[in-house]
C-alpha cells in the first residue's frame, strides 16, 4: 500500500464541493497549514505577547504598531487567523487519517498469501535452493520453525502443488503512521480546549465585555466577570502579605475580565533568597486555600516550577513585587537659600502631594505630587567600573578578537571584571506637576563607593525608556548629605558669595595690593554668581540655568577663542577656592566650627560643585532620602485552569509511541515458495525453494538482514543458494522490485 498525496475523491456532480473536499483532505494542504502555524509560533515566540499597546508604540513606532496590531501579532496564539488555522488542520489531518487508516489497518492484517511463483522470481531480494532429498512437507516444518525463530509470524497455504509459507514482522510500522497523525490531531484539540475560544463563545454568546478602567473588584458589574464555571481560562492575582484574593485578571487586548474562584487565596508569607549576583535564587510563598463551599481551609506551599491544584485550578507562582511597602523620607529642598528639610513618606503603589510644612517656602513645590512607584530591599550592583550602580557610561573601544572572546566559550565566563555589592534598598517614585507630566526617580537609601568617595545615587529620567542619569551626592562625615544640602543653598544666598569672594581674595592676595585682590573678589563673586545660576540666563540651549553650563557659555561669549581653554582653567581654580570659603561661611551660620584644609576636604569640595553642576538637571524641587521603611511583599501568582493538559500530554504520548514505531520499526515480509522437483522417471526426487524478501524502505541494514536471513535458510535446508540466482544485494539482473502483487 503506498500513501499518496491526493485527498479524498468524492463521487459527487458539484466540482467546487469536489476539489474543495479533495484538497482539505490532502496530504499537502495539512503540512502547508503545519509551515504557516510554525512560522506564527516562531513570530509568537520572538514578540512579547499581550503586553500593553503603548510599549509596542515606544518599541516599533505607531506606524509599525498599528499595522502588527492589525495582524494581531501582539495575541498571536489567540488571534482568530490563528485559531481558524488550527481548526482546518484538525480537519485536514483527521480526514487524512479517514483516508489512509482503513487501507493501512487492512494492509496490517494482510499476509499477501496471493503470490504466484513468477512473482517471486520478479523480487530484488530472492534466493533459490534445490534440495535433492526430503520431502514438501518436512521442508516446510523446518522453514516455518526458523521463520518464527527470527521473529516472524507466518500462514502457509497449499495452492497449484506446491507450498506458500508467508511470513511478516513489523507490521506496527502502519500504527506508527496512525498514531503520528491522530497525535496532531489531539494536540490541536488539547491547544483548542486551553485557547480563549470558550471565552470568545461566552463573549459572544453572554454580552461579557472586558472593563477598561480601574475600579473595585467587589463593584465590577456582572457583564464584565467570567463565572467560577468557566471550562477554561488562564489569568493572575496580585496577593499582598497578610490579604486574600478571590479572583483572577484575564488580560484582553481591549482591557481585563474578571474571572471569579471556588475559592480564596490568603498569602501569609513571601519568601525570597538571592544568590551573589543578585538573582533571585528562591522565591516561594505559604498560602491558605479557603474553599467558598466548605470553609475548608487547605495550607501549602507554592515555588516556581512546583505549582499547587485545588478544584481544577492551578496556581502557580510567577512573580512578586512590593504589596505597599511604607516609606519614611526627609525631603531635601533642591532650590532656595533659606529652605529647611521636612519629613515626608508615602505607601508604595499610592500617591501624596507634596506638601510644605507652614511657614515655609519651597520653589517650585506648589501642584506637585508624588507618585511610589517601586521598592527594593536589596541592590545588588556591579560597581567594578567606578561609575556607581546602573550608572551610564560609555563603552570602551574592542577589538575584534576581543569581540570574539567576550561572546564565545563557557556562557559563566565574562570579559568584564565584576565587584558585586548589595547597595542597600533604593525606592522608586515619579514627580508629577500640574500640567500632568512627570519625571521617574530612584533614590538609594545609603551612600555608595564610587571611586572610593561615598555618594548618594540619586536616579532621574523624564521616559520610562530611558535609563536613569545619576546624580552623585557627596556624603558627609556622617553619612548624610547634609553638608552638601548646606552648600548648596549657600550657593543660592547672594550675600554668602558676597562674603565667600571676599574671604577667597583676602587670602589669595596680600593686602598691601588692594588693587589686584578688589579684582580677584570681583571675579570670584561673578564666578560664583555664574555657577548658582544668578548671572545666566534661564534653561536655554545648555539645559540649564547654571553650573559649569552657565561658566561654559560665559567663556565661549567673553573670551577669545585661543584663550578660552586658559581663561577655563583660570576660572574653575576660582571656583573651587571660593567654594571652600563658602563652605566654611555656610558651616559658621548652622554654628559648627571651620574645617582645615586636606585632602578629604578638598575631594569632598570637588564631587559638590559637581554635584551642584548637576543638580540643575535634576528638575525636582526637593531630593526625598530614604530614611526607614516597613516592607511589605506581595506575590503575584498565575491561575489556569486547562482541562487540555490531559489531552495534549495523551497526544504526545501517542506522538513518541507514532515517531518511535516509524522510524524504528521495520516492516519485513518474507515468503518460500516450495515445489517438488521431478525426475524423468516421474518421481520426486527432491524439493525446489524459492525464498523473496521485501520492506517498506530499503536501508543498507535491510541489505544486510536479507544476506543473514538467505544464510540461515541456507543453513537450515542444508543447501546453498544456486549460483546466478543471487548477488551480494539479491538478484542479479536487478530488474525485481520489493513489492507483492
Amino acid at each position: 500500500m503506498s500513501v499518496t498525496t491526493q485527498g479524498l475523491q468524492l463521487n459527487v456532480r458539484q466540482k467546487a464541493v469536489k476539489s474543495a473536499v479533495e484538497l482539505i483532505s490532502s496530504m499537502r494542504f495539512a503540512i502547508a497549514l503545519l509551515v504557516v502555524l510554525a512560522i506564527a509560533s516562531i513570530i509568537g515566540t520572538v514578540l512579547t505577547q499581550d503586553d500593553p499597546y503603548p510599549n509596542y508604540v515606544n518599541q516599533f513606532g505607531p506606524f509599525w504598531a498599528d499595522i502588527f496590531r492589525s495582524l494581531s501579532l501582539y495575541t498571536v496564539y489567540s488571534a482568530w487567523w490563528f485559531m481558524t488555522i488550527l481548526g482546518f488542520l484538525v480537519v485536514s489531518i483527521s480526514l487524512c487519517v479517514i483516508r489512509n487508516a482503513p487501507k493501512m489497518l487492512a494492509d496490517m492484517k494482510s499476509w499477501k498469501d496471493k503470490v504466484r511463483e513468477g512473482s517471486l522470481r520478479a523480487f530484488h531480494h530472492k534466493g533459490e535452493f534445490a534440495l535433492d532429498g526430503g520431502t514438501r512437507e518436512q521442508t516446510a516444518a523446518t522453514l516455518g520453525k526458523l521463520a518464527g525463530r527470527m521473529g516472524y509470524r507466518f500462514v502457509t497455504r497449499e495452492s497449484e502443488g506446491a507450498t506458500l509459507i508467508a511470513a511478516k514482522r513489523g507490521a506496527l510500522t502502519k500504527i506508527g503512521y496512525i498514531f503520528a497523525h491522530l497525535a496532531i490531531v489531539i494536540i490541536c484539540l488539547g491547544g483548542l480546549l486551553d485557547s480563549n475560544l470558550p471565552i470568545k463563545f461566552q463573549m459572544w454568546l453572554f454580552d461579557k465585555t472586558p472593563i477598561r478602567s480601574n475600579a473595585v473588584i467587589n463593584d465590577i458589574a456582572p457583564e464584565h466577570r467570567l463565572s467560577q464555571s468557566n471550562p477554561t481560562f488562564r489569568g493572575y492575582a496580585w496577593v499582598p502579605e497578610g490579604q486574600f484574593v478571590s479572583t483572577a485578571i484575564l488580560n484582553q487586548p481591549d482591557g481585563s475580565l474578571i474571572q471569579d474562584l471556588p475559592f480564596s487565596i490568603q498569602l501569609n508569607k513571601f519568601i525570597v533568597d538571592y544568590y551573589s549576583t543578585g538573582m533571585p535564587k528562591l522565591f516561594a510563598s505559604d498560602i491558605v486555600v479557603i474553599d467558598h463551599k466548605t470553609g475548608q481551609r487547605i495550607p501549602a506551599r507554592i515555588e516556581v516550577n512546583e505549582p499547587f491544584e485545588y478544584d481544577g485550578v492551578s496556581i502557580y507562582q510567577s512573580s512578586f513585587q512590593d504589596g505597599g511597602s511604607q516609606m519614611s523620607m526627609t525631603a531635601w529642598p533642591m532650590s532656595g537659600a533659606s529652605a529647611k528639610s521636612f519629613p515626608f513618606g508615602g505607601t508604595i503603589g499610592n500617591s501624596a502631594p507634596l506638601a510644605v510644612p507652614a511657614g515655609q517656602t519651597v520653589p517650585g513645590v506648589d501642584g506637585q505630587t508624588i507618585e511610589f512607584a517601586d521598592f527594593r530591599a536589596i541592590n545588588v550592583e556591579n560597581i567594578s567600573n567606578g561609575s556607581g550602580a546602573n550608572d551610564a557610561r560609555g563603552v570602551a573601544h574592542q577589538s575584534l578578537k576581543e569581540a570574539f572572546d567576550e561572546r564565545l566559550g563557557s556562557g559563566a565566563k565574562s570579559s568584564k571584571p565584576l565587584d558585586l555589592h548589595n547597595v542597600g534598598p533604593s525606592v522608586q517614585y515619579k514627580v508629577r506637576g500640574k500640567d500632568g507630566q512627570a519625571r521617574e526617580y530612584n533614590n538609594y537609601m545609603l551612600p555608595v563607593d564610587v571611586g572610593g568617595d561615598r555618594m548618594f545615587l540619586a536616579g532621574m529620567r523624564e521616559n520610562p525608556d530611558d535609563p536613569f542619569r545619576y546624580l552623585r551626592i557627596p556624603a558627609d562625615s556622617g553619612g548624610t548629605p547634609k553638608e552638601w544640602m548646606m552648600l548648596r543653598a549657600a550657593f543660592e544666598d547672594p550675600a554668602l558669595r558676597a562674603q565667600a569672594a571676599k574671604r577667597f581674595a583676602a587670602r589669595s592676595v596680600p593686602a598691601s595690593n588692594r588693587e589686584l585682590q578688589q579684582h580677584l573678589e570681583d571675579s570670584a563673586e561673578r564666578v560664583l554668581s555664574l555657577f548658582a545660576g544668578s548671572d545666566a540666563p534661564q534653561a536655554g540651549a545648555a539645559g540649564a540655568a547654571g553650573g559649569f553650563q552657565a561658566v561654559a557659555a560665559f567663556i565661549d561669549k567673553s573670551v577669545p577663542k585661543e584663550q578660552q581653554e586658559k581663561a577655563a582653567s583660570l576660572l574653575l581654580r576660582m571656583l573651587e577656592g571660593a567654594t571652600w570659603d563658602l563652605w566654611q561661611l555656610a558651616r559658621e551660620q548652622a554654628g559648627e566650627p571651620d574645617l582645615k584644609p586636606d585632602a578629604d576636604a578638598a575631594r569632598f569640595v570637588q564631587d559638590s560643585i559637581n554635584a551642584i553642576s548637576d543638580s540643575f538637571l535634576y528638575g525636582s524641587p526637593v531630593y526625598l532620602q530614604l530614611d526607614s521603611f516597613k516592607q511589605v511583599q506581595a506575590s503575584v501568582f498565575q491561575l489556569t485552569r486547562a482541562p487540555g493538559k490531559k489531552v495534549v500530554y495523551l497526544g504526545s504520548l501517542l506522538l513518541v509511541l507514532g515517531i518511535f514505531s516509524m522510524f524504528y520499526v521495520r516492516e519485513r515480509r518474507l515468503w518460500f515458495w516450495l515445489k517438488d522437483r521431478k525426475g524423468q522417471d516421474g518421481r520426486d526426487h527432491g524439493v525446489d525453494v524459492i525464498m523473496a524478501m521485501s520492506t517498506a524502505r530499503r536501508t543498507l541494514d535491510f541489505e544486510k538482514e536479507f544476506a543473514r536471513t538467505r544464510d540461515a535458510v541456507g543453513r537450515a535446508l542444508g543447501a546453498a543458494p544456486q549460483t546466478g540466482a543471487t548477488n551480494d544485494a539479491g538478484d542479479t539482473n536487478g530488474s525485481g522490485t520489493d513489492r507483492a502483487p
